[in-house]
Order: structure tokens, then C-alpha cells, then sequence
């Protein structure tokens, strides 16, 4: 499995960013992510990415070095890249493709470990100087209430569930009703001790077996499995 461990964000990137982190799964096994909501812009070995958000499940191979980046919340990454996020929906690009000014970060001797680079990259965002979308904010929040629709939060919102719905993708990288579906798979994950039927009840699964065919859509695996070795990461 490797180790990984989630660091606060620094000062300043707070309302920007759910943690920083380190990984060395990849150095020689496989790491397998699913949806949380979230686009990551991640060092892999010298290679600086943006990891936009995943609409499935996507399986890393091992690549023979460490990686660490900083997290995005839900709803940021559209302020923070410059494009509506949904430009990097389900795709790895390089970062000096949006941000040219990154493209010598990873020959310069200086840069060679990954705390230097890391905190290259959190002054790189923090000079991006971007803030949360108060109606995104406001959705990201409702949509975490278990048994929220988007209709009632577009309403609650005083907007059309369209203009919901473009603001959400744009800041996000899907829409709202695909959000919800990723905040309730990792409500089910934060869920401790239950049968299956119980902890599907909790957060709004019609019933188990709707619970267990949405497992499979986004990790690919049953829920006894995704269940037991999945970690509830910084999102």
C-alpha cells in the first residue's frame, strides 16, 4: 500500500486547499482512486500534473517514484487553474500547460526534493490569489445533507438547477447531482461499524442493493471490499 500521509494546508491556502500530501505508493505498487470531488495538482517524481476530478475509478501503476500535491476542495479548482474545471474532467496534464511559468520547476537542480517542489507549488497557488464561488460553496454544503436534490438546493439557492449546474461544473469539474453522489460514497466510507442495509439507510441510499451497484460505478469494486481497505482522504 505504501505510506501516505495528509499535511494541513499552510497559512493562507485554507479555503483553497484540503491538505497537502505526501505518497509512496507508486514507488513500487499500484494505488487505485476513485471520486471525491476534488482536482489535485500533483508532483509525480519531476512531472508536475493537474489530476482533474474523476468521474470513475482509475488505477496508477507503478511508476518507481514518490509523489505529494496539494488537494483542491470541491468547488476550487475552476479559481484556482484559470479554466472551468471540467476542461481537465478525467484527464492528467501537465500544470505548465495552464501555467506556463512552471515548466523549468522540474530540471532545476534546487527543485530536486519533493518538499522544495511542494512548496514551490503552494506559493504558485497562493499567488493564483483565488477565493470560493459563494453559490458553489453554498451548493457543495447543501449537497452534503443526506437526502439533498438538487432541485431543492437549486430553489433553496434562488437560482434555476441550469445556472446550478454551470456554475458547479465550472468550479468542480461535474455536476451537481454527479457531487452528490460522490459525497455520499464518502459518507458511506466515514461510516463506522454496520450491516450493509444500515449504513446504505444512513446516508441516503434507497436501498442496499442501489447502494451496492453505485460502489461498483465509482470504485469498481463491491462494497465489503471498498469497504475494508479504503482510507477516508482530505477532501
Amino acid at each position: 500500500m505504501g505510506v501516505y500521509r495528509e499535511y494541513r494546508p499552510p497559512t493562507g491556502l485554507e479555503a483553497v486547499a484540503a491538505c497537502v500530501w505526501e505518497s509512496d505508493a507508486l514507488v513500487g505498487g499500484t494505488q487505485r482512486v476513485v471520486p471525491d470531488g476534488c482536482v489535485d495538482l500533483v508532483w509525480l517524481g519531476t512531472q508536475l500534473l493537474v489530476v482533474g476530478a474523476d468521474t470513475k475509478p482509475l488505477v496508477w501503476q507503478a511508476t518507481g517514484e514518490s509523489a505529494g500535491g496539494i488537494r483542491l476542495r470541491p468547488g476550487m479548482a475552476g479559481a484556482v487553474l484559470g479554466i472551468p474545471a471540467d476542461e481537465v474532467r478525467d484527464q492528467q496534464i501537465p500544470l505548465s500547460l495552464l501555467w506556463p511559468g512552471v515548466a523549468d520547476w522540474a530540471d532545476e537542480r534546487a527543485t530536486a526534493d519533493l518538499s522544495t517542489r511542494l512548496r514551490l507549488l503552494t506559493e504558485a497557488v497562493l499567488d493564483r490569489k483565488a477565493g470560493p464561488d459563494p453559490l458553489v460553496d453554498a451548493a457543495v454544503s447543501r449537497l452534503s445533507i443526506c437526502g439533498a436534490r438538487v432541485a431543492a438546493v437549486a430553489d433553496d439557492l434562488g437560482v434555476s438547477e441550469r445556472h446550478l449546474h454551470r456554475r458547479v461544473t465550472a468550479a468542480v469539474g461535474y455536476g451537481p447531482k454527479f457531487l452528490a453522489r460522490v459525497i455520499r460514497l464518502r459518507g458511506l466510507l466515514a461510516l463506522g461499524a454496520g450491516s450493509l442495509a444500515d449504513r446504505a439507510h444512513v446516508v441516503g441510499y434507497a436501498s442496499q442493493a442501489h447502494m451496492a451497484a453505485e460502489v461498483r460505478r465509482l470504485t469498481g469494486l463491491t462494497p465489503v471490499r471498498f469497504l475494508k481497505d479504503a482510507t477516508l482522504t482530505a477532501a
